[in-house]
């Protein structure tokens, strides 16, 4: 008998339980459009034992980790038979990422993987890594997933082994369990932000993008982009206009991209993006919101100046810091908006609102003047009101 093994397995189990069942509370009094909660919802500690050890004593003695975990992040989101899913990147040591799937039956805790990662078909040109995966339930019946496949650039000098290029992934299924890989999205210039639109649009796909010149840098693109095609299954942008744009000396003056498909209100469609900005620690990402008309997503009516949300506390920490970054939430019949985001290349994160409370936001909230004397005027204003409504208190 192996005791050594024995006991190690039970300490492991009992600390993993222990994650998985532990409740999330609320941090409260948060800031009246959404509340954060105490705990991440995701992190790599919550992979299965089964996918990190061999179970076996006689060939894992000391029962030492075999296929490390090293975080899981940025997690398209949906509602799927009555289940809160994210189909999270799931990154191991040897620096390759994977989409797996892991459910929730409130959407705020008990988040459990499935047995199995996701199975991406492979194609022709096969793609070194994958990552970051939108989800669309679209009104044709599939559920499309767009995801980034990285390949190394072939152009790159010899000895350099960082260069990469970007195209956008397209996958589909209708139960989650199976996906057909589809041709990778053509456009002219590198796409590795791209979220496919729930409705057609005259008859046609609707597809936020991000044209950019490098694997990194937006260069010329002017953020986020939009484009109608004919067929998912030969995706190809021909127009591309850009409804969202980058502005100097903002938080998203280096880029900006969609996060999830936006959400349809009586108002207009709901949008989650991120921005990313240059600073003295390196580049800054934080989540913004903005809102488009109902019968003509691609023109924007609303966008509250600055960030939604932004790194605090010990989100600001992981392998790549002072990041929060988003591609997924989900709207529950009952108006609950559940806001997924990672924090830091690292671990998932929920916050809750409302439909109703982010229509506010979004509408009521001061836009950007781009100087800073507008931003005094701006406060000016709030001032002078706030002091006439207490003085006739």
């Amino acid at each position: 008998m192996n005791t050594l093994f024995n006991e190690r397995l039970l300490q492991l189990e009992k600390a993993h339980t222990a994650l998985l069942t532990r409740s999330n509370k609320k941090i409260l009094p948060g800031n009246g459009v959404f509340d954060r909660y105490e705990f991440p919802v995701l992190t790599a500690e919550h992979a299965p034992l089964f996918w990190r050890y061999d179970l076996n004593p006689q060939s894992n003695p000391y029962l030492q980790e075999r296929f490390g975990i090293n975080a899981a992040f940025n997690a398209g989101a949906m509602k799927y038979k009555g289940k809160y899913v994210l189909v999270a990147r799931v990154e191991g040591y040897d620096r390759k990422s994977f989409f797996a799937i892991a459910e929730s039956p409130n959407g705020i805790d008990n988040f459990k993987f499935w047995d199995y990662p996701v199975t991406i078909p492979q194609i022709e040109d096969p793609e070194t890594n994958v990552y970051d995966m939108r989800l669309t339930s679209h009104e044709d019946g599939w559920i499309y997933g767009i995801f980034c496949a990285e390949r190394k650039d072939p152009s790159a000098a010899s000895g350099d082994l960082s260069s990469a290029i970007a195209a956008a992934g397209i996958v589909r299924t209708r139960d989650m369990l199976a996906w057909e890989r589809l041709p990778d999205l053509k456009s002219a210039s590198q796409q590795r932000n791209v979220v496919l639109h729930p409705e057609f649009i005259r008859g046609k796909y609707a597809l936020y993008t991000r044209p950019q010149e490098g694997f990194i840098e937006a260069g010329k693109g002017g953020g986020i982009g939009w484009a109608l095609i004919d067929d998912m299954t030969h995706a190809q942008i021909g127009e591309e206009k850009i409804i969202n744009h980058r502005y100097y000396h903002t938080i998203k003056e280096v880029k900006n991209g969609e996060g999830p498909h936006p959400i349809k209100t009586p108002r207009g469609w709901l949008h989650l993006a991120h921005g990313v900005r240059g600073c003295a620690a390196g580049l800054r990402y934080v989540l913004y919101m903005y809102m488009t008309s109902l019968d003509d997503p691609s023109r924007m009516i609303a966008e509250p100046a600055g960030y939604l949300m932004a790194p605090v506390g010990e989100e600001r920490i992981g392998d790549v810091s002072n990041v929060l970054f988003t591609n997924g939430w989900i709207a529950d019949e009952d108006g609950v908006v559940y806001l997924y985001y990672a924090s830091s290349d690292t671990r998932m994160h929920v916050a809750t609102s409302s439909i109703d409370r982010l229509v506010d936001y979004c509408l009521n909230t001061p836009s950007d003047g781009y100087f800073s004397a507008a931003s005094v005027e701006t406060l000016k204003k709030i001032i002078r009101k706030n002091k006439e409504y207490l003085s006739k208190k």
